[in-house]
């Protein structure tokens, strides 16, 4: 299988592909060198965010971002890309979280699909000693973001 470079799709909740202000060319931009493959980003309402918290998490609230990676090396069903996985974000929190740390939300936007790729390609936050946060800060910085994370 030829594996290509990155491609990322945005689409609403139920897989229609949506304008996100640039979302899908920022990410292919300034994705690591070993994102190759497919990408679906859903942009999706603060209550279906709590239907997939409640289903895969066990968690009763909605929260910004959610990473399904695909656990095997699966072309996508279209073409022989290989398909990373899904990564969902709430328009209603992002935009809560933008107004609260004083950005726009385009911005807040492009750092939750930043975050969730990056789970997609393997990392973790919680057990990495900072290795995943000192990355996401750098790839935001070369994309133009610079603002504070959470």
């Amino acid at each position: 299988m030829a594996v290509i470079a990155l491609r990322v799709v945005v689409t609403d909740a139920v897989g229609r592909c949506v304008s996100a202000d640039g979302l899908d060319r920022w990410l292919v931009r300034v994705a690591p060198a070993s994102a190759r493959g497919e990408v679906a980003v859903a942009l999706v309402s603060d209550r279906k965010m709590r239907q997939l918290n409640q289903r895969f998490k066990s968690i009763d609230k909605p929260t910004d971002v959610l990473s399904f990676p695909v656990s095997l090396d699966v072309p996508h069903p279209m073409s022989q890309i290989r398909f990373l996985g899904d990564i969902v974000i709430a328009r209603g929190v992002a935009t809560r979280q933008a107004r609260k740390a004083g950005h726009r939300v385009r911005d807040e936007l492009r750092r939750l699909a930043l975050h969730g790729l990056l789970h997609l390609l393997g990392y973790d936050h919680k057990h990495d000693d900072g290795r995943m946060e000192r990355l996401e800060r750098r790839l935001l910085k070369k994309g133009g973001i610079s603002e504070q994370m959470p």
